[in-house]
C-alpha cells in the first residue's frame, strides 16, 4: 500500500514539474531561435517571425479537438496572410508514418507541419496533454496559452489571435481579413 502511495506521488510530481517547465504569458517560447525542422529538412527558426504572430500548436491524429482546431487555423492563416500570421502545427509523439500519411491527405488542413516523435519538443514545451497551443506575439513573447480546449473555446481564441494583429492588418478591405 505505501509502495503505490509512493509512487502515485511521483507520478504526480513529475507531471507538475512537466506542467510547471511550459512557458507563460510574457515569456520567450523555449530555444526561440530553433522551433524544429520542416518537412523539407528546412530549419525553423522563431526569431525569423519576429514581427507577425505566431501560433505554434501541439497535436495529434487521435485528437478530435486538434483535428477540429486545424482546419480553423488554416482558415485564419489564410485569411490574414502569412506575413501576419504562422501557423506552425507540431505532431506530437506519432510514428513518421501516420505523420506523413495524414498531412499529405489532400483534404488535410495546409499548414507548416513539424513532427516530434519523441516528444523532444514537446518536452521544452512543458507538453503533457494535447491540444496545446502557444500563441506568440509580434514582440516574440508568449501572449496566451491553452492547454485541453475544445471547440467552445475556438471563437475566444480566435478574437485573442485577431486582437494582437496590427491594426493596419485587421482594417485590410475584405477577402483579407
Amino acid at each position: 500500500m505505501l509502495r503505490r502511495t509512493v509512487l502515485c506521488l511521483m507520478v504526480a510530481l513529475l507531471s507538475a514539474a512537466a506542467s510547471a517547465a511550459s512557458p507563460r504569458p510574457g515569456e520567450m517560447p523555449p530555444d526561440a531561435s530553433a522551433l524544429g525542422v520542416d518537412r523539407q529538412g528546412n530549419a525553423i527558426n522563431l526569431s525569423e517571425h519576429r514581427g507577425k504572430i505566431v501560433v505554434v500548436t501541439f497535436w495529434a491524429s487521435w485528437c478530435g479537438p486538434c483535428r477540429r482546431e486545424l482546419p480553423m487555423l488554416e482558415g485564419l492563416q489564410k485569411v490574414v496572410g502569412k506575413d501576419a500570421l504562422q501557423v506552425f502545427a507540431v505532431n506530437w509523439k506519432e510514428p513518421r508514418s501516420d505523420f506523413v500519411r495524414i498531412t499529405r491527405d489532400r483534404n488535410w488542413p495546409r499548414l507548416d507541419y513539424l513532427h516530434d516523435a519523441k516528444g523532444e519538443l514537446g518536452e521544452r514545451y512543458g507538453i503533457v496533454a494535447i491540444p496545446h497551443m502557444f500563441v506568440i506575439g509580434h514582440d516574440g513573447e508568449i501572449a496566451y496559452t491553452h492547454r485541453g480546449y475544445g471547440a467552445d473555446e475556438l471563437p475566444q481564441i480566435i478574437d485573442e489571435i485577431l486582437n494582437l494583429l496590427p491594426e493596419d492588418v485587421r482594417n485590410r478591405p475584405a477577402g483579407r481579413l
